[in-house]
């Protein structure tokens, strides 16, 4: 079978587009030939390499995908051949404290496909039950594919631990990339008030599109229109994923009792904080990471439902894979890129 593949860390040209055996399915497990996976910044991160995380190499790349069932082991009484599901990205031991109380998502061994064990951008790949779900059958196996991982990654954000409410405003910035397509949708949803920020005038229109309330084009001066926006008190929640480029704006356009949420830091790792805002205005700053099942089960019943809706853009081949990447650094996406075989 054909996979996408890193046997090292770098640029571009560690991606490769490898020959391997067809995986082989055991008894507790589910075969799955892959018909669709999505490209997500994790995936660049991953092939650069993430201090602090074993990433074990060689490595099949890809978090998200979509496919159908082709072999079911003996010992596994879910699921039926023929079935067409997408892939629940998290793994995590059953045992563990936090397993156990829901909390799948802060396992010291919690783990994502592709980044810390082989992913699913590959023809076939085998999976615990635990990490597949049926697929919603008004979906494309494409628009299917480009929506768990980030749709669960903003779901933990604004619901879980940053707990946004109606009517409360909330910044997002990027709304262009998966990540905040999928908060956009989330945060009207619950009826918030949406700022969110894009890179040029063409991305006005995708913005309103998704939901948003209000659009700025973050080369503009972009905290003063907010505090315009929001009669100089600031917004209640900033969804950061950006890092250096925009944490000293994050702060300071939150209000009293603001909570700023991050999940990623795709400038960069390193920031600075002047304590003076967060004591004087009583704010948070929570850290995020995935999402617990029940998060994930949300998100789907309300994909179900179509309530969450996909935002695919541009469709690659495997084979096509640094092509692919290129196209996510360069910024020049509308939602998700998708990879098929």
């Amino acid at each position: 079978m054909k996979a996408v593949r890193i046997h090292s860390h770098g640029g571009l040209d560690v991606l490769k587009y490898d020959s391997l055996d067809e995986p082989v399915c055991n008894s507790d497990s589910i075969k799955v030939k892959i018909k669709a996976s999505a490209l997500n910044h994790l995936d660049i991160w991953v092939r650069n390499g993430i201090p602090g995380i074993n990433i074990p190499l060689p490595l099949i790349m890809g978090s998200d995908a979509s496919g159908e069932i082709i072999e079911i082991g003996s010992n596994v009484n879910k699921f039926n051949i023929g079935d067409n599901i997408v892939v629940q990205p998290g793994t995590f031991p059953d045992d563990c404290k936090y397993v156990l109380d829901g909390k799948e998502n802060y396992s010291y061994n919690y783990g994502i496909l592709g980044e810390t064990e082989n992913g699913v951008q590959s023809e076939f790949v085998i999976l615990e039950p635990k990490n597949i779900h049926t697929m919603s059958n008004h979906l494309t196996f494409e628009e299917a594919a480009s929506m768990q991982l980030v749709f669960m990654t903003a779901y933990q954000m604004l619901v879980k631990r940053a707990k946004l409410k109606e009517n409360e405003f909330v910044l997002i910035y990027g709304a262009t990339s998966g990540v905040g397509s999928a908060a956009i949708q989330i945060a009207k949803d619950i009826n918030a008030k949406v700022i969110t920020t894009v890179g040029n005038k063409d991305k006005f229109n995708y913005a309103y599109d998704m939901g948003a309330d209000f659009v700025i084009d973050h080369s503009k001066p972009y905290t003063s229109i907010i505090k315009d926006i929001t009669n100089n008190k600031g917004v209640d929640v900033v969804f950061e994923h950006i890092g250096p480029i925009t944490w000293d704006s994050s702060i300071k356009v939150l209000n009293k009792g603001g909570r700023l949420v991050t999940c990623g830091s795709t400038t960069g790792p390193e920031v600075s904080i002047d304590l003076r805002y967060l004591f004087s205005k009583q704010q948070e700053i929570i850290g995020s990471t995935m999402a617990d099942i029940d998060s994930f089960n949300s998100v789907m019943k309300k994909i179900n439902d179509k309530i969450y809706k996909p935002f695919v853009d541009e469709i690659f081949r495997f084979k096509d894979i640094k092509k692919a990447h290129s196209y996510l650094e360069d910024r020049k996406q509308y939602g998700k890129i998708i990879l098929v075989p």
